[in-house]
């Protein structure tokens, strides 16, 4: 491209050139031979008027005054009735064929003398040769400038083109960090938001792909600890058929729960469920999620309980609040120690609902970060607070930590009223 830009650049300014030179060279000409033959006129009515005053003061026509002061002149007098008289420097007879070329003008003078001159065109030629000679010099300095700007625009214009390739290379092999190069030039730099734009959705589709990963191994992971605790105490009462019916009822509850788990992990993976609020009586969502929660901390040595007001309803999606409320117990019971404590709360602007434990707490260092992905004290994988927190925002709830010792996290739901359903955005 760069090749092609110098070589229009260069034509057009030969073009341009050539279109303003040679007029100017043809008017150069005539404007010099013009100006030549009518200081030549001017002359040879001058020598009219000096050939009037020696008549008539001398009676005679002085060649050798004429001769010394027109050195490179041929002059030829005829006075009236009078023979012509030769006289000027110039040693050629212009009427000879051999003689250089001349240039003449005559006059007439008061008396009637006829003058002539003759003067070599030599000094002419150069003169207008000098004159070409200027002309081609502003012209090749023309085309300079113009070759020098070419390639000074065309590396404007070419190196735009060659980081944008650059960086749609780096795209390609997967380095997504959004380049930031502009170029001062609209289109360039029209192309190049075009390409930050897409590494940022594609930096975004990866990094949904890989949440939606840890998040599924971190969501299914209870419901699966529980399938396998009751599928453990179908094994254990299998000659007790009333206890096998309820354990397997139970286990298939929880089957249900991960079929839910799934979809709507994978609806928030593709960004395209909308979660459905609705008015929930979180007692009936809390107390089966207590149930499946139960033998855990039996197993464990532990409790789990319930307090606060009962009969309370919340704006919110029941597969939502499971999850939420199982990542905050599945927390208190991994880094918390002694029984821990679900409660619920109605403030007249939200329904709170809290999980706290007898543990030590969580370290001050720790605290301020401790919803971001990846951080954990040590023995977790730092992904269920921000996953909570995450699907909380989804609906317009939140998740807070209200408190180090005891440690407690709050959940923060729209108070329900019934009639009222709504939506929000995406997951």
């Amino acid at each position: 491209m760069r090749r092609r830009m110098l070589f229009s650049t260069l034509v057009v300014a030969i073009i341009a050139v050539l279109l303003l030179g040679l007029p100017l060279g043809a008017l150069t000409y005539q404007q010099v031979n013009n100006a030549n033959v009518a200081q030549l006129q001017r002359e040879a009515e001058i020598i009219g008027t000096e050939v009037d005053t020696q008549l008539l003061r001398e009676g005679r026509v002085d060649t050798a005054y004429f001769a010394k002061v027109y050195p490179q002149r041929y002059i030829e007098i005829t006075p009236g009735g009078s023979s012509t008289v030769v006289t000027g420097g110039w040693e050629y007879d212009p009427r000879d064929p051999d003689a250089p070329a001349a240039l003449s003008a005559t006059a007439v003078s008061a008396s009637g003398a006829s003058i002539v001159v003759w003067r070599d065109t030599r000094a002419v030629r150069e003169e207008i040769i000098s004159a070409w000679l200027g002309i081609a010099s502003l012209s090749l300095l023309a085309i300079g400038v113009a070759v020098g700007l070419a390639i000074l625009q065309a590396r404007r214009l070419t190196l735009p083109l060659v980081d944008l390739a650059a960086t749609a290379e780096r795209l390609g092999s997967g380095v997504i960090s959004p380049w930031g190069h502009r170029y001062g030039i609209p289109e360039a730099d029209a192309v190049a938001e075009v390409l930050d734009r897409s590494a940022e959705r594609i930096a975004s589709l990866i990094s949904t792909e890989r949440h939606f990963a840890t998040d599924a191994s971190h969501q299914l992971r209870t419901p699966l600890t529980a399938l396998s605790m009751r599928l453990e105490e179908i094994i254990a009462e299998a000659d007790k058929p009333d206890v096998v019916r309820e354990e397997g009822e139970a286990a298939l509850a929880q089957t249900e729960r991960l079929v839910d788990i799934v979809e709507s992990l994978l609806g928030r993976a593709r960004r395209t469920q909308n979660p459905k609020l609705e008015p929930v009586a979180i007692d009936d969502v809390i107390e089966q999620f207590m149930e499946e929660w139960r033998p855990v901390f039996t197993q464990a040595g532990r409790k789990i309980q319930l307090v606060g007001q009962p009969g309370l309803t919340a704006m919110t999606v029941p597969t939502d609040l499971a999850q939420i409320l199982a990542t905050l117990v599945e927390n208190a019971f991994k880094h918390g120690a002694g029984t821990v404590t679900v409660r619920r709360v109605e403030t007249g602007q939200s329904v709170r609902v809290e999980v706290s434990d007898e543990g030590e707490g969580i370290p001050e260092e720790l605290a301020p970060r401790i919803f971001e992905r990846e951080v954990t004290s040590g023995n977790g994988t730092g992904l269920g607070l921000a996953l909570a927190r995450h699907i909380a925002e989804s609906e317009g709830a939140r998740v807070e930590f209200v408190h180090s010792r005891p440690t407690t996290f709050a959940l923060f739901l729209p108070p329900g009223r019934a009639g009222s359903p709504r939506t929000t955005g995406p997951a």
